[in-house]
C-alpha cells in the first residue's frame, strides 16, 4: 500500500500541473490570476519585499510579454514523450508484432500538430490597423451590450470593431479577438482560430494515440506475465491473488520511464480534451473565449449609458447563425472573404 499511495501522490502532480500549465494559456483576469492575486496577498506578509519585487518582474514578464519559454517547453515535452515512445515503446510493440499503422498512427497525427502549431504561431491572427478598420467595422454587429460602437482603442488610437480586443502581450487589437495563447506565442482571433481548433484536436488525438499504444504494451506484457491471472508469494512465503496495486507495482518496477510516461499522457489526454470540448461549444456558438468570460459576469455589472438603469441588463448571443455556419465561419472568417474579394 505505500507504492500505492506514492504512486497516487504522483498522478495527482501530474494532475495538479497540466490544469496549471492549461490555467496559464487562459486569460488574464482569469482564474489563475485571481489565485494568484489571493495568494500575494497572503504571502506578502512573511516574504521580504524585494523578494517580492523580483518575482513580480519575473511573472509579469514571464505571463504578459511575448515569450518564448513556453514554447521551448511544449516542445520539450514533445520530444521527451516522443523520445521515450520511440526508444522503448515502439521497440517492445514492434517485438509482440504490433500492426505497423497502429505504430506510426502517433508519428502522423504529431506531425499534423506541428504543421497546426507552426502555422498557428506564425499567422496574422487579424490584426487591426488604421487601413482595415474601416471595412472590419462592417464584418460584425454591434450588439449594444458587449460591444458599443464608435470606441476607439486608446492605445492603437482605431475604432474598435465589434468582437475585437486589445491584446496587452501583443499591444495591437485582434479582431474576433479569443485570447492569448502563451502556448503558440500568438493570439488566437478571426485569422487562425480555425487552425487553432485543429492544433487542439490534433494534439488531444496525439497524446490519446500515444497512450492507447502504451496502455496495450503493457497489458499484453502483463498477459506474457501470467500475473493476471495468477498468484504471487508474499513476504511470509504464502500464495496470494494478484490485486491492482501489485500489477501497478510490477509494472512500476519493470518498466519505471514507460509507466511514468503513461500516466502523464493519459492526464494530458483528460485535460487536453476537456479544453478541446470547450472549444468545440465556442465554436458551434459561434463565440470566443473573450466573450463567453464576459458573459459570465454581466449579473454584477454596471449599467450602460444605452440600458434603463430598472431594467437588468441581459447580454444574447446575436452571432449564433446555426451549427453548420457557425463552424463554416470559424475556418472561413467574413473578414478574410471579405479580402480576397478584393484581391
Amino acid at each position: 500500500m505505500e507504492f500505492l499511495t506514492l504512486f497516487l501522490i504522483y498522478l495527482c502532480s501530474l494532475l495538479a500541473l497540466a490544469a496549471l500549465l492549461c490555467l496559464c494559456s487562459g486569460r488574464e483576469e482569469g482564474f489563475l490570476a485571481r489565485s494568484a492575486n489571493r495568494a500575494s496577498q497572503v504571502l506578502s506578509l512573511v516574504i521580504p519585499s524585494q523578494l517580492r519585487r523580483v518575482t513580480h518582474r519575473a511573472l509579469h514578464r514571464l505571463f504578459h510579454t511575448r515569450s518564448c519559454l513556453f514554447v521551448v517547453l511544449h516542445v520539450a515535452l514533445q520530444a521527451a514523450v516522443f523520445g521515450e515512445y520511440t526508444w522503448e515503446v515502439f521497440g517492445y510493440c514492434w517485438e509482440l508484432q504490433f500492426h505497423l499503422l497502429l505504430l506510426l498512427l502517433p508519428y502522423l497525427l504529431l506531425a499534423g500538430n506541428l504543421g497546426c502549431f507552426l502555422l498557428c504561431s506564425w499567422a496574422n491572427p487579424g490584426t487591426v490597423t488604421k487601413s482595415n478598420a474601416a471595412s472590419l467595422v462592417k464584418v460584425y454587429a454591434y450588439d449594444g451590450v458587449m460591444f458599443q460602437k464608435g470606441l476607439v482603442c486608446p492605445t492603437c488610437s482605431v475604432e474598435k470593431p465589434a468582437r475585437s480586443k486589445h491584446c496587452s502581450v501583443c499591444r495591437t487589437c485582434v479582431h474576433r479577438f479569443d485570447h492569448h495563447c502563451v502556448w503558440v506565442n500568438n493570439c488566437i482571433g478571426a485569422a487562425n482560430a480555425g487552425v487553432f481548433l485543429l492544433y487542439l484536436l490534433s494534439l488531444t488525438a496525439t497524446a490519446g494515440a500515444v497512450a492507447a499504444v502504451t496502455a496495450a504494451l503493457l497489458l499484453q506484457l502483463l498477459l506474457l506475465s501470467n500475473l493476471l491471472h495468477g498468484t504471487y508469494l508474499d513476504a511470509q512465503g504464502q500464495e496470494q491473488p494478484v490485486e491492482i496495486p501489485v500489477l501497478v507495482q510490477h509494472l512500476f518496477l519493470t518498466f519505471p520511464r514507460i509507466v511514468f510516461m503513461l500516466g502523464f499522457v493519459i492526464l494530458l489526454t483528460l485535460v487536453l480534451g476537456g479544453y478541446c470540448s470547450f472549444s468545440l461549444y465556442l465554436a458551434l456558438t459561434n463565440q470566443t473565449t473573450n466573450e463567453w468570460c464576459k458573459s459570465r459576469r454581466f449579473g454584477g455589472s454596471p449599467h450602460l449609458p444605452s440600458q434603463p438603469h430598472d431594467r437588468p441588463l441581459v447580454y444574447k448571443n446575436i452571432y449564433s447563425k446555426g451549427i453548420w455556419r457557425n463552424l463554416k465561419e470559424i475556418f472561413n472568417p467574413p473578414a478574410v472573404l471579405e479580402r480576397k474579394k478584393k484581391t
